[in-house]
């Protein structure tokens, strides 16, 4: 693990190692006896410390890696604020309203809402995954939570992230080279990741040495089916997703008309960049060897096809935007919308509200679209 950073950097305790971001959850522990060891020995059954630590590495394994990781760096901010007022260790876990509020209060205009959420999502999963109360008024939390978002610094608000287009799509494929090793899998999977309205780290790796056939998308995750009508529909499988980081999830996309098409770009890579069913979908024919297709190698890739035909400051999560609209504005059913991009809650309806062409249609005096709508946006009576 890397060393702290300045003004991050706790008191040393042997309750918490010094170890990865996303180990913290499982290797910090609260101070006192385990709640759960307590339990169990009220009754006859024999539980042993590994036995808990087994336990513990169950119940974190519901959690993806990058949640883990942002879960770990709120609990350092959370301990450091605690060595700094001299907090004891049993007040810490489990949390008093009081201290969790004040913790929040004095984050707000330093860091944005969203972190400070997640910050309190990682303090409460650290109590469950520790089996300790959380004793915090729902209705208090939001409050602060709310106003720590309204005080948030402009540095900490990311700009609105601009939606692909089937344009922009087509505008990167004639200055792309469909020939080259790299292009044709950054190609294939801009395309992919578009029309399945996917995360682009879901088509990605982290880095090139993080690739695992058990966590990322392999050629043999990878197949053909057709629905009730015939028609054919490429599938996808995803070992490993923030939502589903045990089973997994499925994305689909058909072919499409233009250059945009996912299907002749994926044969195309299939073909400039030949390789076994075993190796990361998007692999490519690199100078030292075959290299599974990283999130950074695309992006530098995008800024410089960007800059070339002028196209706006292009994001990875630009492409489950875009993939959305497109799809709502073919007039597909929004319940369908949500499906192909794996939602399990309304979430994606801040498309809606945010892009004034999707609404457009709904909001006419005679608008035969307009009951489908209501029936997403609206609360049920």
């Amino acid at each position: 693990p890397q060393q702290y950073r300045p003004g991050l950097t706790p008191l040393p305790s042997p309750l918490r190692p010094h170890c990865l971001a996303r180990e913290r959850l499982r290797k910090w522990l609260p101070a006192g006896p385990s709640t759960r060891l307590a339990s169990l020995e009220s009754s006859a059954t024999t539980i042993t410390d590994s036995h808990l630590d087994r336990i513990l590495e169950v119940m974190g394994s519901s959690w993806a890696q990058t949640t883990k990781e942002t879960y770990g760096a709120g609990l350092l901010v959370f301990h450091v604020y605690c060595d700094s007022l001299k907090i004891p260790e049993e007040q810490r876990c489990p949390v008093s309203p009081t201290l969790l509020l004040a913790f929040l209060s004095s984050c707000a205009g330093s860091y944005s809402g969203t972190a400070l959420a997640n910050y309190t999502a990682g303090l409460k999963a650290w109590h469950l995954l520790h089996g300790r109360p959380w004793i915090v008024n729902a209705k208090e939390l939001k409050a602060t939570l709310d106003g720590a978002t309204a005080l948030a610094p402009d540095s900490s608000k990311c700009p609105k992230c601009i939606p692909f287009t089937v344009d922009i799509l087509s505008t990167i494929r004639a200055f792309i080279n469909l020939n080259d090793h790299r292009d044709a899998a950054i190609f294939a999977c801009l395309t992919t990741t578009f029309y399945t309205v996917a995360r682009l780290g879901e088509f990605t790796v982290p880095s090139i040495k993080s690739f695992s056939p058990s966590k990322h998308i392999t050629r043999a995750n990878v197949s053909k089916a057709l629905d009730r009508n015939g028609l054919p529909v490429m599938k996808f499988h995803i070992p490993s997703t923030k939502t589903s980081p045990i089973t997994g999830e499925d994305a689909f996309w058909a072919a499409q008309e233009g250059p945009s098409d996912p299907q002749a770009a994926l044969e195309n890579h299939f073909r400039i960049n030949p390789a076994g069913e075993d190796v990361h979908l998007f692999t490519w024919k690199h100078s030292k060897g075959m290299r599974p297709l990283s999130k950074k190698e695309l992006m530098k890739r995008l800024v410089s096809i960007a800059q070339a035909a002028n196209l706006p400051d292009l994001k990875g999560h630009g492409l489950r935007i875009g993939g959305t609209l497109e799809y709502l504005l073919r007039g597909i059913p929004f319940e369908v919308v949500k499906s192909m991009g794996r939602w399990s809650s309304d979430a994606f309806t801040i498309y809606l509200r945010e892009h004034a062409v999707v609404i457009a249609p709904y909001i006419q005096a005679l608008a035969p679209a307009l009951d489908p709508f209501s029936r997403q946006s609206l609360p049920p009576v």
